[in-house]
């Protein structure tokens, strides 16, 4: 049976006049990389803080390990990794020294702990830059020394707040690559990203937060069939009038038609030949057109239809 690394239950924050959480609840079981997903302002950084026992909180209640979370409980502390969006390391230390000093607030044995940061050091690829300075790093270098900064004491549970953030496409794979050798070590991840097609690719659970509430928690194929849309047909340089229009959107299992320019936009829900009859149809009225092609639908899709948001709009 798995074992239940964080549990939240009925957790409810306030911030004066704003309820940043509202009878909250979570369960993160050992082993996942878990998404955490939600637009500004629905309570993903209150969350974190909370189960990290950086935040009092008004109501419920937060164990880490089996054990109540509380800012005293070091034996947790030490077995929790923490990497947020906004880098922090030290200006005056170089790569190496910056990975020992974190790792040195958890890790007291010299021997191991030089052992522990030349492997973050492995880990990152970073041992080429170890005596570098960050102001002398590139973003995706700094993004790979901030984890490094992160996870060299070998925490159990790991939460990485927008680790791809403004980085190149070779660190971003590197970073993602990165996090599931994470998980397959045996780490539990804690994920956030506005990057849906990253949490698509890596993460095996997602929880989407909107106005301090978990309002859908499942698999992405799990997420993907509570929406209304199953598929969407685009239609390129298509020119097409009123009332053909209004006998596509009469077709079986079709419910939404839109053109933009000269593109058609033909969403659906449920039913396995959709873009069959369509076809079917510009053939038979003999419509002139472009490109055809069929899309699932995507997290984002997920997304923007549960919480009518996009994520893209960063958090402040």
């Amino acid at each position: 049976m798995e074992n239940t690394v964080v549990k939240i239950e009925n957790l409810v924050k306030r911030y004066k006049e704003t309820l940043a959480l509202d009878h909250f609840n979570l369960e993160i079981k050992e082993g996942e990389i878990f998404g955490l997903l939600g637009p500004n302002g629905s309570g993903k950084t209150t969350t974190m803080n909370c189960i990290l026992a950086l935040l009092t909180y008004d109501k419920g209640s937060v164990e880490v390990f089996g054990g109540k979370m509380t800012p005293d409980n070091i034996e947790a502390k030490r077995n929790i990794g923490v990497v947020m969006q906004n880098v922090a390391v030290y200006d005056e230390l170089t790569v190496y020294e910056n990975i020992d000093y974190f790792c040195g607030l958890y890790i007291k044995d010299k021997a191991t702990r030089k052992k522990y940061v030349d492997e973050a050091l492995d880990f990152v690829d970073l041992q080429d830059f170890k005596k570098f300075y960050p102001k002398k790093l590139s973003g995706g270098l700094l993004r790979r020394l901030n984890i490094a900064c992160g996870i060299a004491h070998k925490p159990k549970l790991i939460f990485l707040d927008e680790p791809t953030v403004a980085v190149d496409p070779q660190s971003r794979n590197k970073i993602l690559e990165g996090i599931v050798e994470l998980n397959r070590r045996g780490a539990t991840i804690i994920y956030t990203s506005h990057y849906m097609e990253e949490v698509e690719q890596i993460c095996t659970r997602i929880a989407i937060m909107d106005k301090g509430k978990n309002i859908a928690l499942g698999t992405k194929d799990e997420l993907k069939k509570m929406i209304k849309n199953t598929e969407t047909i685009v239609i390129e340089a298509i020119d097409i009038s009123s009332e053909d229009k209004k006998n596509i959107q009469a077709l079986n299992h079709v419910y939404e038609v839109n053109t933009e320019g000269d593109k058609l936009t033909i969403k659906c829900s449920g039913g396995k030949h959709n873009l069959i009859r369509v076809l079917d149809y510009i053939n038979e009225r003999d419509l002139p057109c472009g490109r055809v092609y069929s899309e699932l639908p995507t997290l984002n899709d997920v997304f923007l239809e549960i919480t009518g948001k996009e994520l893209r709009d960063k958090e402040a």
